[in-house]
Formats: structure tokens, C-alpha cells, sequence
């Protein structure tokens, strides 16, 4: 709406200037003087013109069907809601909201839960909102009741992540059981792969530590996803800002490394997706650890 129907200053101006009637075409609009009319005639002018903008109001913010104008005007005149009227009121925003959670709430959830298969079922989602609107007690716990919740939605999301993103630790984990029989590999408990490219003599960090790196990230294909070298500038941060893997493995870095490591998904980002980085990802970095940040 582009004019509120509430009071302008404009009206106020537009009244000494403007005739209150509309003229035809060509024809010269007598001016009316504010100081020339009566109180009661000012009164009702205001009032008239400030309805512009009042039905698109009506439509596109309060929802009202403008066929039903009489009805409006009898609202107008009696100033107060009725019992009756409240009544009637709360059902018609009862109404509205059954039709938000049918056309907008379920479906979105549907989606999130499965984008194959119908999980929820309609019917009983209505039921358990209507009782909970109705003082209906639960017979489990408010708490147990949210844990049930996210230990589905956890569930139906791993098998949607699981169909879609699959191939990609499948890939990961096939790859790193081949690289780990490389003699130029190591291996650490928590699956972390590296590969010394050039060995450091400096200290090593802590995890408390803020470090200055060169560094390239690629994924499994070969595609570069970040990369210091591209952007002209060693990067700087603290070992525990960043990925598992990635502290675990500047913790194992000599300051002057060169190192290449392998870090499987469960310590990057997971069924995470990280701009570039699709979910499930095994990620490859070569990692220059320059020098310890004090």
C-alpha cells in the first residue's frame, strides 16, 4: 500500500487548495477555504478523504474480502466488539491458521524429513495441534516429547543425506584405504592421513596457539576450493578454529613444514555443506605451518 490511510499532512494542505469535489475535465475547481467553513464540515472532509487507501489496507494487510463492505461498516459504527462478534472473530482466525498449517507449516516439514517418501502424517499432526490448543495433557514429558522429535528428524535426515551424498564417503573412505598402504603416509587414530613434503625444525603449536599458514584445499575430483596462495596472503588463526583434522595436524607440524593431509569427513564438516564443499566430503590440503603467532 503506498499511503497509509491514517492522517496526512498532505490532506491538511490539500484542503485549502484543492476543491472537495471533483470537477470535469477542463472545468476550473471552485477552492474551498479552510477559514470559510464550519467546523463540523472540516471535521467531515478530513474524515472523507483520509479513506484513501483504506481498502487495498483492508485486503492486503487485515485479509477482509471487500464484498462484505456492509458488514465492515457495521463493525465501524458500533465501535465495540459483541461477545458474538468475538466469537465469530476467533473462529475466523482459527480458520486462517488450520489453512496456514496445511498450505505452509506441514509441508515444510514433510521436506525436511524426506523428499521421497510421505513420513508425517497429516491427520494426526491436525489432532496433536488441536489438543495442545485444547489443554489435552501429553502423556509423556514436554522434554521427552522434544527428545522423541529430534531423534527422528535426526534419523529421516541421515537417510536423506545418506541418498544424496553417499557416493561421497563411499569415495572417501575407499581412497583413504588405499592411500593409508603408502609408505610416504601416516596414519593417526583418528583416521588423520599426512604426507611430509618438506620437514619443519621449529616448535610446534599448541592447541592454544594462533599460527600463520599457506595452504590449498581440494576435494576428492581435484577441485580447489580455498586457497591462501590464490589470495596472495598467508592466512592466520587459532589451531582450535578450525576443523578437527586440521588441529590435529598443526599440533604435529614443526614450524617450516610442508605437509599434505588427507582428513577424512567425519573430521572436516561432516553432512555439513561449507560453501564449495558438498556434504560427506574427504578433503586434501597442502599445509605450510610458517610460524607460530605470539
Amino acid at each position: 500500500m503506498k499511503k497509509s490511510f491514517l492522517i496526512l499532512l498532505c490532506a491538511l494542505l490539500c484542503l485549502g487548495t484543492q476543491a472537495a469535489k471533483k470537477t470535469k475535465k477542463g472545468k476550473k475547481a471552485d477552492v474551498v477555504k479552510v477559514d470559510t467553513i464550519d467546523s463540523r464540515t472540516f471535521a467531515y472532509l478530513l474524515g472523507y478523504v483520509n479513506t484513501q487507501g483504506l481498502k487495498p489496507y483492508l485486503v492486503q494487510q487485515k485479509g477482509v474480502d471487500t464484498t462484505y463492505m456492509a458488514q465492515f461498516l457495521d463493525g465501524f459504527a458500533v465501535r465495540e466488539l459483541t461477545p458474538e462478534d468475538k466469537a465469530f472473530k476467533a473462529r475466523i482466525v482459527g480458520t486462517e491458521i488450520r489453512q496456514d498449517v496445511e498450505s505452509r507449516i506441514l509441508p515444510n516439514f514433510s521436506r525436511q524429513l524426506s523428499d521421497s517418501v510421505k513420513v508425517l502424517s497429516d491427520e494426526d499432526f491436525i489432532k496433536g495441534f488441536g489438543d495442545a490448543l485444547r489443554g489435552e495433557p501429553l502423556s509423556i514429558s514436554h522434554d521427552s516429547a522434544m527428545q522423541a522429535i529430534d531423534k527422528q528428524f535426526k534419523y529421516w535426515r541421515g537417510i536423506m543425506m545418506e541418498k544424496k551424498y553417499g557416493p561421497n564417503r563411499k569415495a572417501g573412505e575407499e581412497f583413504l584405504k588405499a592411500n593409508a598402504k603408502k609408505d610416504s603416509v601416516q596414519t593417526t587414530a583418528s583416521g588423520l592421513q599426512y604426507k611430509v613434503l618438506v620437514a619443519g625444525t621449529g616448535d610446534k603449536p599448541t592447541a592454544t596457539d594462533r599460527v600463520k599458514v599457506n595452504y590449498e584445499g581440494r576435494l576428492l575430483d581435484g577441485t580447489v576450493f580455498d586457497s591462501s596462495y590464490k589470495r596472495g596472503e598467508p592466512a592466520v588463526f587459532g589451531v582450535s578454529q578450525v576443523i578437527k583434522g586440521w588441529t590435529e595436524a598443526l599440533q604435529l607440524m614443526p614450524v617450516g613444514s610442508k605437509w599434505e593431509l588427507y582428513i577424512p569427513q567425519e573430521i572436516a564438516y561432516g553432512d555439513r555443506e561449507q560453501q564449495k564443499i558438498p556434504p560427506y566430503s574427504m578433503l586434501i590440503f597442502t599445509v605450510e605451518l610458517i610460524e607460530i603467532v605470539k
